[in-house]
């Protein structure tokens, strides 16, 4: 079995197309809200965000949401292992399908980014990673139909198509507040940015982070930021 050990949780990735990545820890250790209560995880994967964010928030419900069964079934079951099974639940279907009435403080996603790119031989990772532009229409639209008033909404992509979500979203009226640069070290540009959306309207605050401060040396940053959750660190 191929199981990834946190400090407060271990996490089975068993039948998962995408497995735990960068990508998936920085933006489940960085997406914030002032105290949410409710919180969803789109395309949830291992399920490795939803109980990250479950460990952050302890007063908080967390949802999660995946479209492909195996991982949903690992998800669940990693859900059940874990010390906060009682706040988590995972809905084994497509953003689409998702419906609930109620409104979610905090929304976070690692979605499918490759759009219009070559697919993936591998169907089950494709449909992890490849998303044409109406997935992005829908994912938006859907997002906005979730978030709570106050609430946040926060997205990790490629710069492309950061820069493209956020022109949709602003037809939504939803504003963008934060942004992430992500870079692998001080040499190298940003190939993600972590996008922070609302309703609410505010002065959007952009900054740098960078992961490696040499070959094979995680930044201070980086071990503070995963401090809580890494054995390493």
């Amino acid at each position: 079995m191929s199981i990834f050990k946190f400090k407060q949780f271990e996490v089975d990735q068993t039948g998962c197309a995408m497995k735990i990545n960068t990508d998936g820890v920085l933006i489940a250790a960085m997406a914030n809200h002032e105290g949410p209560q409710y919180i969803l995880d789109i395309g949830t994967g291992t399920g490795v965000m939803a109980l990250m964010l479950a460990q952050r928030f302890p007063e908080a419900e967390v949802e999660a949401v995946e479209i492909d069964l195996q991982a949903a079934q690992t998800a669940g079951r990693n859900f059940q292992l874990s010390v906060f099974n009682s706040r988590l639940k995972v809905h084994h279907l497509g953003i689409q399908e998702f419906h609930s009435i109620q409104k979610f403080d905090l929304i976070v996603s690692n979605p499918p980014f490759f759009v219009n790119d070559l697919r993936n031989d591998e169907e089950r990772k494709g449909i992890a990673r490849h998303a044409d532009q109406s997935f992005f229409e829908m994912f938006i639209r859907k997002a906005n139909d979730l978030l709570a008033q106050n609430g946040k909404f926060w997205v990790i992509l490629p710069v492309k198509q950061a820069d493209e979500v956020v022109k949709i979203a602003a037809t939504y009226s939803l504003h963008l507040v934060e942004k992430v640069n992500l870079h692998s070290d001080l040499q190298k540009p940003t190939f993600r940015q972590i996008i922070c959306l609302a309703k609410n309207q505010a002065v959007c605050v952009e900054s740098d982070f960078y992961i490696y401060e040499s070959l094979k040396m995680h930044s201070l940053s980086y071990k503070y930021l995963l401090k809580d959750f890494f054995l390493a660190f």
